[in-house]
């Protein structure tokens, strides 16, 4: 090896170091304009995560309810789906959360569904 291929190999090799990543504010992670807001904001998200491990669990627990719904229906000769019924939640669900309650209730009557 040359001395200009080995400056070259050890340019390469020798790490440089970097420049430690500046702090991140709690005002800039959570847009907020000041400290105040940017703790009320971090406290609701907090809620807001905790809300959605309750709704997350409440879901599967609604998804193995619903599939023994559908063994009972199914191994007494009837049909997997009950399309009256998913009227009446899709009917409940837009009646307490307007037209995007229509759309989560689809989607929910959808993880719902065919898990047999």
């Amino acid at each position: 090896m040359n001395a200009a291929t080995a400056t070259a190999t050890a340019a390469v090799s020798t790490p440089t170091s970097a420049a430690p990543a500046p702090a991140v504010t709690p005002a800039e992670r959570t847009g907020a304009r000041t400290d105040e807001a940017a703790a009320l904001i971090g406290d609701a998200r907090e809620r807001i995560d905790a809300l959605d491990d309750r709704i997350i669990g409440l879901i599967q627990e609604r998804m193995a309810v619903s599939a023994v719904i559908q063994e009972a229906r199914i191994s007494s000769g009837g049909r997997r789906v009950n399309l009256a019924r998913e009227m009446e939640v899709l009917g409940r669900y837009r009646d307490a959360l307007g037209k995007p309650g229509t759309a989560l209730a689809m989607t929910m009557l959808e993880l719902c569904r065919g898990r047999i």
